[in-house]
């Protein structure tokens, strides 16, 4: 696969990833983060588990996610996304809307990408 295919695939899967956190898909979301995966939002950092948990309890509802720009640089067997995006959110009943810069590490493994860190810097400015 050229590298201009495997930013597209990289590109949709994250499009899909966004999806999924919006409807909580907790299955495709389990398949797609990596067993090690680090999560860091504006109220700290955890792992996969307690990300699937806040997902699924609804502790963060990601209701849409805007996305501006987005650009894939391919390491390897890494790959670093940045999305430029803005998020409507519930976070603790309280619908928020944020612009971000998140930064997406996938890594191929067993013929797949899997997401190993999301990470959300707010941007001062949309």
């Amino acid at each position: 696969m050229k590298n201009n295919d495997m930013e597209q695939e990289l590109i949709d899967l994250s499009k899909k990833k966004w999806g999924w956190m919006s409807e909580r898909d907790i299955n495709a979301l389990d398949a797609l983060f990596h067993e090690k995966a680090v999560f860091v939002h504006m109220g700290g950092s955890w792992g996969k588990e307690q990300e699937i948990e806040i997902i699924k309890g609804g502790g963060i509802h990601y209701k849409n996610a805007d996305i501006h720009e987005v650009s894939v640089n391919i390491i390897g067997a890494a790959a670093v996304l940045l999305n430029r995006i803005t998020l409507l959110a519930v976070v603790g009943g309280n619908e928020v809307t944020n612009p971000f810069m998140v930064t997406e590490v996938y890594v191929w493994e067993s013929d797949t990408w899997r997401l190993a860190s999301l990470s959300f810097t707010k941007l001062l400015t949309a």
